[in-house]
């Protein structure tokens, strides 16, 4: 998806003053840039729109047949948080990786299409700083897209469900701010879940001065793992696909949170940063820029 006129233009003036500074001021142009976009704006809004769309189909249906359509579908109208649950849940598969790879796969080779990358290597950003405030700008994003959906989900549930206790899937049963509180911790375990197709995106973007390519191998590589990990003949390499742990977030509706999924997330994704950070170094600190 190429970059909006309107952004190609506002790029080189919004990146040229701070680029020879600090760190801190690069990375603060990145994310200034990036959400401010109107494409990234545009994907915040779709992905709040899911959790709406699925509020109001099932406030206008009569019943939600039990076991029928996503997991926690048939507990909206009792209970309106978990509108957003089950919105989190829907988007995992296509939505989230979807505008990930957009992001991500935009990193590098969206600048070198609009010709603005010399201007900030020549600035001098360094490649390694130009790379390291890339990524943490699609961090952000991953924590943004999530998060997103978890207060859209919550703020329409509010407002065409009741609110009050939650049964977690463990039996327990918690009040409305604990459960409020375990909604932001399923967005901050799909942001971390996210962080590896990221670190692939950077990678490919890297690889090519044509955004839409990097963007579209990036979708092609989160729907690749996904499908192989459905695969039986595949189950050896299950445990070591960056989207294996991607819907564990279910431990956090438990009583207590059992961590243990969290944490061979975060380290399963730690080591798709290293790897794909390391490949992405290897090829943005040899190539050559030309535009």
């Amino acid at each position: 998806m190429p970059s909006d006129s309107a952004d190609a233009l506002s790029i080189p003036t919004a990146r040229s003053a701070p680029a020879g500074g600090s760190s801190l001021s690069l990375l603060a142009s990145e994310l200034k840039t990036l959400f401010r976009r109107r494409r990234t704006v545009a994907m915040l809004v779709a992905l709040a729109a899911i959790p709406v769309l699925i509020a109001v189909a099932v406030r206008l249906s009569s019943t939600v047949p039990p076991g029928r359509g996503p997991a926690f579908l048939d507990r909206i109208t009792q209970n309106g948080l978990f509108v957003a649950v089950t919105a989190m849940l829907v988007s995992v598969p296509l939505f989230l990786p979807l505008t990930i790879g957009v992001v991500a796969g935009d990193t590098i080779a969206g600048e070198a299409s609009l010709g603005t990358l010399r201007y900030l290597l020549v600035a001098p950003a360094g490649r390694v700083r130009l790379l390291l405030v890339k990524y943490a700008g699609a961090l952000a994003f991953c924590l943004a897209a999530p998060v997103t959906v978890a207060l859209a989900g919550a703020a329409i549930g509010a407002s065409l469900f009741p609110i009050g206790p939650v049964t977690l899937l463990s039996g327990d049963v918690v009040q409305p701010p604990e459960a409020a509180l375990r909604l932001l911790l399923i967005a901050a375990y799909l942001a971390v879940s996210l962080a590896g197709l990221s670190a692939i995106g950077l990678f490919l973007s890297t690889l090519t001065v044509v955004p839409v390519g990097a963007m579209a191998a990036t979708v092609v590589v989160s729907v690749a793992s996904q499908i192989a990990g459905e695969l039986p003949q595949l189950e050896w390499l299950h445990p070591w696909l960056f989207t294996h742990y991607w819907f564990g977030f279910a431990d956090v509706l438990r009583q207590p949170v059992l961590w243990d999924s969290f944490a061979s997330n975060a380290l399963l994704q730690a080591a798709y940063i290293a790897v794909f950070g390391a490949l992405a170094y290897g090829r943005f600190v040899t190539k050559d820029v030309l535009s």
